[in-house]
């Protein structure tokens, strides 16, 4: 007996002899309402505005409706205010991530380290899953197995992806690698010249063309001068965002828009 709301019946042609124009076998009963067959809705919390457009742009092929939350106030004052303690902090993103689960997303996406660094699952009672954007990036991290170089342009992520990469080793497994901060690109960024930042970021991988170890950038907002260089030298340069794609793919059972 199927209860209101629309169902999709899912239904083969039988062999058989059939008076009817038609012989039909229902082989599945699905209800729509399930997800499987409709476009997800996922709530993604960033600290800065500039990552809607790489999440956007990366995931643009898949059938996704985007909810963005935009607070850069939470590390504002983590950084600025020494009264502001860390179980403010983890109650700040607490009541951030409720808010974004009471929108009824089917997932919520966390694009930034440190407000990860401050999530404590254990205190949230929520039924979509929670993820985090550095977690496949580390898996990769880790699969190569080998010495390897970390790169940066803001100095006040580093040390929450650090920490994190190294919670991460108690798993996986120890990785030696090396952590170098591209001086003085990030504040390219900040002030919406993102070209002239892209274009920092790729004159410093070029120092690295005759690097044995493998390069990996850590922040969304390098991906795109990584890419660049992949493109322009055949180096492979490892970002978190490709990691992310194929890790959601896989998780959300994510659609294509061209039905492939």
């Amino acid at each position: 007996m199927m209860s209101g709301g629309l169902w999709l019946i899912v239904v083969f042609a039988d062999g058989g002899q059939c008076n009817a124009a038609l012989c039909v076998r229902i082989i599945r009963i699905i209800p729509v309402e399930s997800g499987r067959y409709m476009k997800k809705k996922i709530g993604c919390l960033h600290a800065h505005y500039t990552n809607i457009q790489y999440i956007e742009n990366a995931f643009s092929k898949f059938d996704i409706e985007w909810l963005h939350f935009v607070d850069p106030g939470l590390m504002q004052q983590v950084s600025t205010d020494e009264n502001f303690k860390n179980s403010d902090a983890q109650k700040r993103v607490k009541q951030q991530v409720e808010w974004i689960a009471e929108c009824k997303v089917d997932a919520i996406l966390i694009t930034c380290t440190n407000y990860i660094s401050f999530l404590n699952e254990e205190q949230l009672s929520i039924p979509m899953p929670i993820i985090k954007i550095d977690e496949p990036y580390f898996e990769r991290i880790f699969q190569l197995q080998q010495p390897q170089i970390i790169l940066f342009t803001n100095p006040a992520t580093v040390e929450g992806t650090v920490k994190r990469l190294n919670a991460h080793a108690e798993k996986y497994g120890a990785v030696d690698f090396e952590v170098i901060i591209i001086d003085n690109a990030f504040e390219f960024i900040m002030q919406g010249l993102g070209e002239r930042y892209n274009q920092e970021i790729l004159y410093f991988l070029y120092r690295f063309n005759n690097e044995n170890r493998p390069l990996s950038v850590a922040q969304l907002s390098m991906v795109e001068a990584a890419k660049r260089y992949e493109l322009q030298t055949g180096m492979t340069v490892l970002n978190p965002l490709n990691a992310l794609v194929d890790s959601m793919i896989d998780q959300l059972e994510l659609r294509s828009l061209s039905g492939l």
